[in-house]
């Protein structure tokens, strides 16, 4: 799926927060890519009619992304850079 670059240019690094776990993560990424990198497509999060949904065309299009940051659900990661401290909970399906 995604990978950096082995020739990419070294990023300044930032801690983010993904259900309550530190993460150091390039300061580059989006949230929703910084969230694939750590936890991978199936991972990603829950759809309400089942199965798991992952961020597809990662320009704000299909709204795959969907994800809380700092608190506030449904924001779309793919548009939204990492900051330091940033806080990110994946989109779960009640159980």
């Amino acid at each position: 799926m995604f990978k950096r670059l082995d020739n990419a240019a070294p990023a300044a690094m930032v801690t983010i927060w993904l259900e309550g776990q530190p993460h150091s993560v390039p300061a580059t990424l989006s949230a929703a890519a910084a969230v694939l990198w750590l936890v991978g497509a199936t991972g990603y999060r829950d759809h309400a009619a089942g199965g798991h949904r992952a961020p597809l065309c990662m320009m704000g299009v299909c709204h795959d992304c969907l994800i809380t940051i700092d608190g506030q659900p449904n924001r779309q990661g793919c548009l939204v850079p990492v900051a330091e401290g940033m806080r990110l909970e994946r989109q779960r399906r009640p159980a």
